[in-house]
């Protein structure tokens, strides 16, 4: 972090966290950092609170491929952040010696009708807004793979396979493969509809195309990593895992099946 040293803290601000905050910024200055007022003057951007904070940090900032994103949890580690509150000793060995490492985390790209276009770095999900059976025509590059019908779909990245995809039965992906999985939501199998019925992983050189079928199901929602939009009389979506990466800091004893171990076994 030698050629870096503006940095923006990006946090909600309580009593409580605002001491801890105070702390790290006192540490900071002791290396010769300087705290910037808005993430456009920084070229690290400090994310205090947990995954779902880091989340946000990454979305308000779009995406800035030229910063390093950090993530400082008040209290346990998780799969973005690899620093606490709680352990400063750990945040000044960062900062004085090469025990850290910056990973490229990849992301994706998503197109709405071929115009507006996003990125996720955790996942995306479809899913109807009324009660009712969302249906989705499901295209790999030129395929038609199938029809889904159920609750929805969700496309996650490398990095977000341990969270909501994991909860749905998908596969636990690592995050140095840039991939792409969609996971099924309650999908409708039966002697009438059939869906693959399984997670499918795809590489980073494939097009997801989720053609939106207008039955009377008009309302469609997407959650993009923890925000949601509504895609009202949205027809197709274009998913792709992008050439834009995350560039993150962790700690180089803290690797990914590290905190795949804390976190589930």
């Amino acid at each position: 972090m030698n050629d870096r040293k503006s940095v923006y803290l990006f946090y909600k601000k309580t009593d409580e966290l605002e001491e801890k905050v105070q702390r790290v910024r006192e540490l900071g200055r002791k290396y010769g950092f300087t705290m910037a007022d808005s993430p456009e003057e920084a070229n690290i951007i400090a994310a205090f609170g947990g995954d779902g904070t880091f989340l946000q940090a990454v979305q308000k900032t779009r995406f800035r491929d030229d910063a390093l994103y950090i993530g400082i949890n008040d209290g346990s580690f998780g799969f973005y952040t690899d620093f606490s509150t709680e352990d400063l000793e750990r945040l000044e060995l960062a900062m004085q010696t090469n025990m850290v490492e910056v990973l490229r985390y990849p992301t994706l790209e998503v197109t709405i009708d071929g115009d507006k276009s996003f990125h996720c770095l955790n996942e995306l999900s479809v899913r109807s807004n009324i009660i009712k059976t969302l249906v989705m025509d499901v295209y790999v590059d030129a395929l038609h793979l199938e029809t889904f019908r159920g609750d929805g779909l969700l496309v996650s990245s490398p990095t977000g396979s341990t969270a909501y995809n994991k909860s749905l039965g998908g596969s636990i992906v690592d995050p140095k493969l840039p991939s792409m999985q969609l996971t099924e939501m309650a999908s409708l199998n039966n002697n009438q509809y059939r869906t693959l019925g399984s997670s499918l992983v795809l590489s980073k050189e494939r097009e997801l195309r989720l053609s939106i079928v207008q039955d009377g199901n008009d309302h469609p929602i997407i959650g993009i990593d923890n925000e949601a939009m509504g895609i009202r009389h949205s027809r197709e979506l274009s998913i792709r895992v992008s050439d834009k990466s995350v560039k993150t800091l962790r700690m180089k004893d803290n690797l990914f099946y590290n905190k795949l171990k804390r976190s589930f076994l």
